[in-house]
């Protein structure tokens, strides 16, 4: 009796309706939003279903975790050689005479990733014109002084990244 006594309102059979409608309508909103998701990921396939669809995109991702190796590997050997390769170039014009005109003497410094290279010197007179090169190693020359112009160019390339 306590039982039927319980089931007795009516207002509980309408808010158990309204319930299992506010359910319903929340599943049904879950399985569209699936089945969207489920035709855009199958829309462009085909007749392929979505095991077709996933097997491809697997194998295009091990095809890429190839590709981006080899290019990671491609990549360490370029920036390797990179230290090789002429990285600096500078150059400065001055007059190291008195008894000439204007600056038309000048200093060519190309340097690599190592510091290494070489620094052409041009020195001209009334008279002529004179060419120098000289090779630099780490940033210095082992075998001949560079002038004060010559060690400028060097140093100021040396301090540019």
């Amino acid at each position: 009796m306590v039982f039927n006594n319980w089931l007795q309102p009516p207002w509980l059979y309408y808010w158990l309706f309204g319930l299992v409608l506010i359910w319903v309508a929340g599943l049904t909103v879950i399985l569209a939003s699936y089945i969207l998701h489920y035709r855009r990921l199958v829309k462009k396939t085909g007749e392929k279903n979505l095991k077709a669809v996933l097997d491809d995109i697997l194998r295009l991702t091990e095809y890429n975790q190839k590709a981006i190796l080899s290019l990671d590997d491609r990549q360490s050997k370029f920036e390797k050689e990179a230290v090789k390769y002429l990285q600096k170039v500078g150059f400065l014009r001055f007059n190291p005479f008195s008894d000439t005109g204007g600056e038309q003497s000048f200093i060519l410094a190309f340097l690599d990733g190592k510091k290494d290279g070489m620094v052409l010197s041009s020195l001209h007179s009334r008279g002529t014109t004179r060419l120098y090169a000289k090779q630099i190693k780490r940033g210095k020359s082992e075998v001949f002084d560079l002038s004060k112009e010559e060690q400028q160019v060097i140093q100021r390339l040396l301090k540019k990244n």
